[in-house]
């Protein structure tokens, strides 16, 4: 079987949602949201939601697309700083109410936010359905209404107060939403908009939804009580280019006619279809970028040095980055090796040149020895930690997303220039 990248499918992570059944817990993902990735291209790849996953994501590479969706409530500790003005009574009147869905699974939170950040950073295309929406807007500085019931409806004319969930009627519950002009929502459903009405009918299933909208953000739709039903980053969006950073707390995937699969209207599945052409884009991309020249042909034996090579050198970037306290076990020595036997390998290079890569191999074989000898100054840490915990969340956010883009940058070079070296020998 091939390996080239170039003929696997686009991969979009889904993270399943825990279910109590016959006494065990049981991942699951709405098929609805399966049968749209296959079908427009990409292949689903199910992240389960088990303990201490989120630690274990970088085995998910590739990744070229996200999409989140169902789950319980996020754990309000994220995004509010203030204190709730609901009261206690109340608090414990939404639990039961709302008791499916307001269980705080922070192991859910944990992994989802982790995927989130990784493609703010990486700008890689993100979809978000009902909770995947809320997660998105939190994780860039956003809020949430606990329980728009008691926050919002309550304080609106009887008029704007809209039902947002009916456990009775799941799949046939419908509210009406305002499609905001010149975005991506109002070009899918064009053809579905009255002349001065602009309004559609959508499912929706939750208690919570968007409070305050992170400021990188454009609201798509709004409900008549004023919740944001949508939003997208507009510097973050051109599919053809792999560019799709959107969230939409209603569900276009479940918009369909009673007892058959024809959608309400020919623009709901479109955010897939839209979210996928961006994943097929990306990949394109990351494959020009970091794939193998196809004009080099490794034999065998080559092609495992080659994968030695490059796993040293990934391991020893790592204990570099990770400093203080790392100390390689006997299988980590065992593969830094293989980099520091490459580098100090006598190749057709000047002299000087010879010199230095023999220092190399001997550094990224002495990497753990170097890891003892670096000692972190207390004191510029705790200044540090004092000067960044004043920034506010979008500065913060910010720096995270330019670190993490050069950290991926400075990782695609390595790998060209290693990819380069490795076509000098076979040549």
């Amino acid at each position: 079987m091939s390996t080239d990248l170039s003929v696997i499918l686009p991969r979009v992570l889904i993270v399943s949602r825990r279910s109590l059944r016959k006494n065990k817990f049981v991942d699951f993902v709405g098929e609805y949201h399966l049968d749209l990735i296959v079908a427009y291209g990409a292949v689903p790849v199910i992240v389960p939601r088990v303990t201490g996953v989120h630690l274990l994501l970088e085995s998910f590479e590739p990744i070229h697309g996200v999409l989140l969706c169902e789950g319980e409530d996020i754990d309000p500790s994220l995004y509010e700083a203030e204190a709730t003005n609901l009261s206690l009574d109340e608090l414990e009147e939404i639990r039961k109410t709302h008791s499916s869905d307001t269980a705080i699974d922070k192991e859910k939170d944990t992994i989802e936010f982790a995927l989130a950040k990784l493609c703010l950073e990486r700008n890689i295309p993100y979809l978000g359905i009902c909770r995947g929406s809320q997660v998105l807007n939190v994780a860039c500085g956003g809020s949430l209404y606990q329980d728009i019931g008691k926050e919002l409806t309550e304080n609106c004319k009887e008029e704007e107060r809209v039902v947002h969930i009916d456990y009775d009627n799941y799949d046939g519950h419908r509210h009406v939403v305002r499609v905001v002009e010149d975005t991506p929502l109002n070009q899918w459903f064009k053809e579905s908009l009255e002349d001065g009405k602009r309004e559609i009918w959508v499912n929706s299933y939750h208690h919570q939804g968007v409070k305050r909208l992170a400021q990188r953000f454009v609201a798509v739709a709004f409900a008549p009580d004023g919740l944001i039903e949508g939003f997208y980053d507009p510097d973050a969006y051109n599919p053809e280019e792999g560019k799709f950073i959107m969230g939409l707390q209603f569900h276009p995937e479940r918009m369909r006619r009673v007892d058959s699969d024809e959608f309400d209207y020919p623009g709901c599945p479109y955010a897939y279809k839209e979210f996928v052409k961006a994943v097929v884009a990306y990949q394109k991309k990351l494959n020009s970028a970091t794939s193998v020249p196809k004009s080099l042909k490794l034999d065998q034996e080559m092609e495992n040095r080659r994968r030695a090579i490059v796993r040293s050198f990934s391991l020893a970037r790592n204990m570099y980055a990770r400093g203080h306290g790392m100390h390689p076990s006997k299988e980590s020595e065992f593969e830094l090796e293989a980099g520091a036997q490459f580098l100090e390998s006598n190749t057709a290079l000047s002299w000087q040149q010879e010199s230095r890569l023999v220092q190399l191999g001997v550094t990224v074989r002495n990497a753990g020895l170097y890891s003892d000898r670096v000692k972190l100054n207390e004191e510029k840490e705790r200044l540090a930690r004092k000067v960044i915990e004043k920034l506010s969340v979008e500065k913060l956010s910010e720096l995270v997303s330019f670190y993490g883009m050069m950290g991926q940058v400075c990782s695609e070079v390595l790998e060209r220039k290693l990819h380069g070296i490795v076509n000098d020998l076979a040549s």
